[in-house]
């Protein structure tokens, strides 16, 4: 979808969303260009949300260019990546992720199981949620009600990487930030007024993970792979990866991989569960894995922003109808992001 939607563009939507569900396949992945998208113009903001709204009902992926975060703090968070996961075994696990009750700490190899029917996903993980930044930052879990989400982040000593946390934690309110001005947009896109979603993301509820793939080479087993064809748990997930190695795989509905190639400059954005529950399966969840034939290290970095955690995942009034009724029960954001780890890492022990 391309162009300005006017107000006879408008008047020819559906009433319902749940009337242009549709089947459409693809063979490519969107670029949306995010320039304008603070924009005091409506018009701009318009022609942007109608482009997401085209990607999120038909994809469920779309890169996006301008996205305002600097260079120099993604060269940072790709540095402490590669220093983190450069650090001996034994000094990771002590931050063991299977150790912490809300899915916070260090993912060692074949540590999750994303897919069921594999064997094990083929790479490390640190995962880290809400704090706030600054070198004298407190940790903040004490002042936020995250139910069954809540407890603190854990981090390597800073004797062994001084600075890991103020860089890392840089790089995640950057994100957290774009995540912001993704929400606008999201709502636009579903003809809801923008701040639909301010209440519902008053504590970001978003997991970042720092991940790193070591190369399959030789003869390769398909049930063990970077990680398992999957769909994630959040609203949208933030994704950066390395320009050069291309890994990502998104599944349509032909049952065909679609890769989606780094474009530099480029994140890419995929919708999630989250959105899908909201949206009762008019924005698509859609299934992808990450495969690491290259011959060298992958390294990528996803934050995945859901609602807070305590807000009920609802169909969307728009999203219903008679002929479609809901599709999910109603769960909080917590309960469901936690049942999703919780069934993940179960099957990785």
């Amino acid at each position: 979808m391309s162009g300005c939607a006017n107000a006879s563009d408008r008047a020819r939507r559906p009433i319902l969303l749940a009337d242009v569900r549709t089947d459409t396949t693809f063979d490519e992945i969107p670029v949306i260009d995010l320039k304008g998208a603070t924009s005091t113009d409506p018009a701009v903001k318009r022609e942007i949300a109608d482009q997401i709204r085209d990607a999120s009902i038909n994809v469920g992926f779309f890169y996006i260019k301008g996205h305002g975060i600097p260079d120099s703090t993604i060269s940072g968070v790709f540095t402490a990546a590669q220093n983190f996961f450069a650090l001996p075994d034994s000094t990771k696990l002590e931050l063991n992720i299977h150790n912490s009750k809300n899915f916070k700490g260090y993912t060692a190899l074949l540590g999750e199981n994303t897919n069921p029917e594999n064997r094990g996903d083929l790479h490390e993980g640190f995962d880290l949620g809400w704090e706030e930044s600054g070198t004298s930052a407190t940790r903040s879990s004490e002042d936020r009600d995250d139910g069954v989400m809540a407890g603190e982040n854990v981090w390597p000593d800073d004797a062994l990487l001084p600075d890991f946390r103020q860089v890392v934690l840089k790089y995640y309110h950057a994100a957290i930030n774009l995540g912001r001005y993704l929400f606008p947009l999201f709502a636009l896109a579903l003809d809801l007024p923008e701040d639909f979603f301010a209440d519902k993301t008053a504590k970001p509820a978003a997991i970042m993970r720092l991940l790193y793939y070591p190369p399959q080479t030789g003869i390769v087993d398909d049930r063990t792979i970077g990680i398992g064809a999957h769909t994630d748990y959040e609203c949208f997930t933030i994704l950066w990866q390395q320009d050069d190695i291309n890994a990502l795989q998104v599944l349509n509905t032909a049952g065909k991989w679609v890769n989606a190639v780094p474009i530099p400059g480029s994140l890419v954005v995929n919708l999630g569960d989250q959105f899908a529950r909201w949206t009762n399966d008019v924005f698509r969840s859609t299934v992808h894995r990450a495969i690491n034939r290259s011959g060298i290290a992958r390294y990528s970095i996803p934050l995945f922003f859901g609602t807070d955690y305590n807000v009920p995942l609802e169909a969307l009034p728009s999203c219903v109808s008679d002929n479609v009724p809901a599709k999910y029960e109603i769960v909080t954001a917590g309960d469901y992001v936690k049942s999703r780890l919780e069934a993940t890492y179960l099957r990785s022990k």
